[in-house]
């Protein structure tokens, strides 16, 4: 079985040199990392919150998530410098397009009333970033296990120079826009 990355180098790239009209192979735009990210505010108070998340984004992403810690001391939050907050997860290379392909395939489908993403979520540098109500849409994620359902935010980094590039990679991978 092919898997995404052959599959964007053998078709994409011919086809994204002809719309895009770009001589080089090497001008064409390419997936470059997913950024996963969890955000936990409740982190603060429950612990064990954070322990579940960072369990729950390895087993969503294939590669071991790392905290993430406040900035800044927010009082009005309980919220300490230093103190953990969340979780993320960067993917490159083989795991980026075994997940990309999962995302596209599996996961978004099985989103609860799913008719396609937005194409206005790019941020004008050809980075798209959507966010995921329910952590449960991951076939990895065992619905007896979880104590609560967790948000997340995924962005797909590309190496497009702007927003219409990325749409048109996008394209060609079937990224399931309205």
């Amino acid at each position: 079985m092919n898997t995404y990355n052959e599959f964007y180098r053998d078709n994409i790239v011919p086809a994204l040199m002809e719309v895009l009209k770009v001589k080089s192979p090497m001008n064409v735009p390419k997936l470059t990392k997913i950024t996963l990210n969890m955000g936990l505010g409740s982190a603060v108070s429950d612990k064990k919150v954070l322990e579940s998340a960072q369990a729950e984004l390895t087993q969503i992403s294939g590669q071991k998530a790392v905290l993430t810690y406040a900035k800044k001391s927010i009082a009005n939050f309980k919220l300490r410098e230093g103190m953990p907050i969340g979780c993320k997860v960067t993917l490159r290379n083989e795991k980026m397009y075994d997940f990309f392909e999962k995302l596209i395939k599996i996961s978004l489908p099985r989103t609860r009333d799913f008719r396609g993403l937005n194409p206005n979520s790019f941020d004008g540098r050809g980075n798209y970033t959507l966010g995921v109500k329910e952590h449960i849409i991951f076939p990895e994620i065992d619905f007896d296990r979880i104590d609560r359902i967790k948000g997340l935010d995924i962005t797909i980094t590309t190496s497009a120079k702007n927003n219409q590039e990325a749409m048109e990679l996008f394209k060609q991978f079937n990224f399931p826009f309205k």
